[in-house]
């Protein structure tokens, strides 16, 4: 073994230096895509490149010592880098979340249409706390922590401030009509005396659905965070999708994932919490992997451009507003 490991210091002072290497090491030789029981010294690449296209001085040794060499493509090697701890400045991808709430996706660092700042962009439910904006969960100017709460995030992790929402509307809704809330007085006033646990309400159907689920929020400081969205990189303008297009994603839990579009201009039903449901239109429905947490995701096409704001899923498919809904709704510009 040590003179394996004397081969592996010398393929290092050998190779380094050659194109595309970024390590080497001690390993089996694969042949045909298969390993065999043959040990190598197995020189680490970026990429590989055809050996025809390369000059004698640039080619990797056939053997170093009394190993052969074999070439293993694996990328850029880099820091992985956590979603869930306070980053600063802080790219989209990561954790953050309203004071209220567990945590999300900081979606993608958008602008403002009129003024052109730059602002934070992920859901009303992430940023503003599902608010329908009567209800008191969420007022503009409350605190964004990045991490989110979940994720340890606290005051002092305060990175923006609530700036404006889309209110999101419940399928039912408390009835604001007067016949009916005397009507559930008198009801009420009934059942404390017979049964006590319980509570009259009376509530109306909503039959206006929700286009977005969306939020922006302001930063601190323009220093505290970056545009560049983890694994995917700046955004390249917006784009329409089209049915059976590669979508990605960079979301706080389960990272970069990819799928495929499976339907267009859907609605659905989507459930809030236990018993409560929004109703949806217009929304993409795409079949790449997403979790808990991951709401608030910016999606792009494979030309980094922006296709949808992710907001929803279940085990089988993941649930997109439309981006250009989404710039209509808050006003802004990538």
């Amino acid at each position: 073994m040590e003179n394996h490991l004397a081969a592996i210091h010398r393929a290092w002072s050998q190779c380094s230096h050659l194109p595309n290497v970024v390590g080497v090491g001690l390993g089996f030789k694969e042949k045909d895509h298969t390993r065999t029981d043959q040990l190598a010294v197995v020189v680490f690449v970026s990429h590989k490149i055809p050996k025809e296209e390369l000059v004698a001085q640039e080619l990797i040794p056939h053997k170093i010592g009394t190993l052969e060499t074999d070439v293993i493509e694996i990328g850029e090697v880099q820091l992985l880098q956590s979603r869930t701890v306070r980053t600063r400045p802080a790219p989209p991808g990561v954790s953050i979340g309203h004071h209220k709430i567990t945590a999300g996706t900081f979606g993608a660092l958008v602008k403002d249409a009129r003024t052109r700042e730059p602002l934070i962009l992920s859901n009303n439910h992430i940023l503003a706390n599902s608010s329908n904006g009567h209800d008191n969960r969420a007022n503009v100017g409350d605190p964004i922590f990045q991490p989110g709460p979940y994720d340890g995030g606290k005051s002092e992790d305060t990175i923006a401030h609530l700036l404006r929402f889309v209110p999101m509307v419940t399928e039912y809704q408390p009835s604001s009509c007067l016949i009916s809330r005397r009507v559930a007085t008198i009801g009420n006033a009934f059942l404390s005396a017979v049964r006590p646990n319980y509570r009259m309400q009376f509530v109306k159907l909503n039959e206006t659905p929700n286009l977005v689920d969306c939020a922006l929020a302001k930063p601190v400081s323009p220093h505290l965070i970056t545009p560049e969205i983890i694994d995917i990189g700046l955004v390249h303008g917006v784009a329409e999708v089209n049915l059976g297009e590669t979508l990605r994603k960079s979301g706080r839990t389960s990272g970069l994932t990819s799928g495929q579009v499976t339907a267009l201009a859907a609605t659905l039903r989507v459930q809030m919490h236990s018993g409560v449901y929004a109703l949806f239109r217009d929304q993409i429905v795409a079949g790449l992997k997403s979790q808990g947490g991951d709401s608030g995701s910016l999606v792009v096409n494979e030309n980094n451009e922006a296709v949808g704001l992710l907001f929803a899923g279940s085990e089988k498919a993941t649930i997109l507003n439309r981006i250009q809904n989404v710039m209509d709704q808050l006003q802004i510009t990538f």
